[in-house]
């Protein structure tokens, strides 16, 4: 039976907002990108969607971002590889800390927005995101886009890796993500974001907006919890998932 981990990034918010659309989510994937208070998040929200993972038995991972509140941490920042160490070492451990007082493991770590998608590009970004997941702790998966250098950097390294894929983005021919600046970014349809997954999930290819197929390996998917159809989305993708006979199931360290 095929299988495929289903991810969310969540805790993007403050205090009660939105805590109730997150736990909904939850029922649906099997894998928690939480926020670790830089481009979102706080430290009782981080505490909260902790414990509501842990209760729903879903993986959880360390989200880092730049510290970026204003622009959620989608806008490109330059810093050096040891200042994107210390970033990303900075926010795992706060995560890690409230995954361990509530009895639980850091499972992964998945690079946010900005972050994400200029280490997919840059050989030293990627260098040092992946430096610091190995330094806190060698046993943990890395989350990075399908083909990207941060996929391969954590694999030089000797770290677990997750290549990820996107059920509610679309694909330029070169395997990267459309910029949100493009009208023709996200998709929003869920039978749409369904139909990308499946293909990507059972053929590994997608097609990109230029009309051509790209080969690509899934072994999560993300859904963008910050969207507004996020729990519909990740409804209907989990019920079509399994209604293909493809089991939805964590990443095990």
């Amino acid at each position: 039976m095929l299988k495929v981990d289903l991810n969310c990034d969540l805790g993007e918010s403050f205090g009660a907002y939105r805590m109730g659309r997150d736990e909904e989510i939850l029922n649906y994937v099997s894998s928690a990108n939480i926020a670790c208070g830089f481009h979102a998040g706080d430290p009782s929200t981080m505490r909260k969607t902790v414990k509501l993972a842990l209760e729903k038995n879903v993986g959880i991972g360390a989200h880092p971002g730049f510290q970026d509140l204003v622009g959620f941490g989608r806008r490109d920042i330059s810093m050096t590889p040891k200042e994107i160490n210390d970033l990303v070492l900075y926010q795992i451990g706060a995560l890690s800390a409230f995954v361990k007082a509530e009895g639980g493991n850091l499972a992964h770590v998945k690079p946010h927005g900005a972050l994400y998608n200029m280490a997919a590009k840059n050989k030293e970004m990627a260098n040092a995101i992946a430096e610091a997941i190995y330094q806190v702790d060698p046993e943990l998966i890395l989350f990075g886009l399908a083909g990207s250098e941060l996929i391969k950097s954590g694999e030089k390294i000797g770290l677990h890796t997750a290549s990820e894929v996107f059920s509610d983005r679309t694909y330029q021919q070169d395997g990267t993500l459309t910029s949100r600046k493009e009208a023709n970014a996200t998709i929003t349809d869920s039978k749409l974001a369904a139909a990308q997954v499946l293909k990507m999930v059972r053929e590994h290819k997608v097609k990109t907006i230029q009309g051509t197929e790209l080969s690509i390996r899934a072994d999560t998917v993300c859904i963008h919890g910050d969207s507004e159809h996020a729990v519909e989305i990740a409804k209907y993708i989990s019920e079509s998932l399994v209604h293909a006979g493809i089991e939805v199931s964590r990443i095990k360290r």
